[in-house]
């Protein structure tokens, strides 16, 4: 399947990814995963709008990281900066053509952690220059920079993205119910 087919592809409930080539469905989340993105996504957005940095998003947006075979790739939030929208002229009517620069995943009950690392270091692969991983249930921060710089964070510690989303942090307990 290419890209452009799988933007024209509808299988109501599912969400789709699209990893070389290879469709993958993916059963709706669950209420807890739902809230957690959208409480990263609340927090990216507060920042980002106020101070003009980009985008900030929390859902199911399609990133477009490889062609022939083709990736896209979805995040549960994120942020792409404002340089990047701008070198891209604009928002586009299909897949961003690229990485975001920040990808939060948030892990559902039925997610293998090889899965989850697996989607991580594809992101940074592509160019993504930081990936969070959410676990709900252990209340931990999973950040990555690089496949030798990897480190979970707790919920009593800051999850800090300033060099990423300038000036941007949070407590990691925040994040969670």
């Amino acid at each position: 399947m290419t890209a452009e087919e799988l933007f024209d592809y509808r299988h109501e409930p599912y969400q789709h990814e699209l990893v070389d080539g290879i469709l993958f469905e993916m059963e709706p989340p669950g209420a807890e995963h739902g809230i957690v993105a959208m409480r990263i996504g609340m927090l990216l957005a507060a920042h980002v709008n106020a101070h003009d940095l980009g985008l900030a998003f929390a859902g199911e947006i399609g990133f477009l990281l490889r062609s022939n075979p083709d990736t896209v790739r979805a995040p549960d939030a994120g942020f792409i900066s404002q340089a990047r929208i701008e070198a891209a002229g604009g928002i586009p009517k299909g897949y961003w053509p690229g990485p975001p620069d920040l990808a939060v995943e948030v892990v559902s009950p039925d997610d293998r952690r090889s899965k989850v690392e697996g989607k991580a270091l594809d992101w940074l692969a592509s160019g993504t220059r930081a990936v969070v991983v959410l676990d709900p249930p252990l209340r931990t921060a999973t950040v990555y920079r690089a496949r030798d710089d990897i480190r979970v964070l707790t919920a009593d510690e800051t999850l800090d993205l300033g060099d990423v989303v300038p000036d941007w942090s949070a407590r990691v307990g925040d994040l969670f119910l």
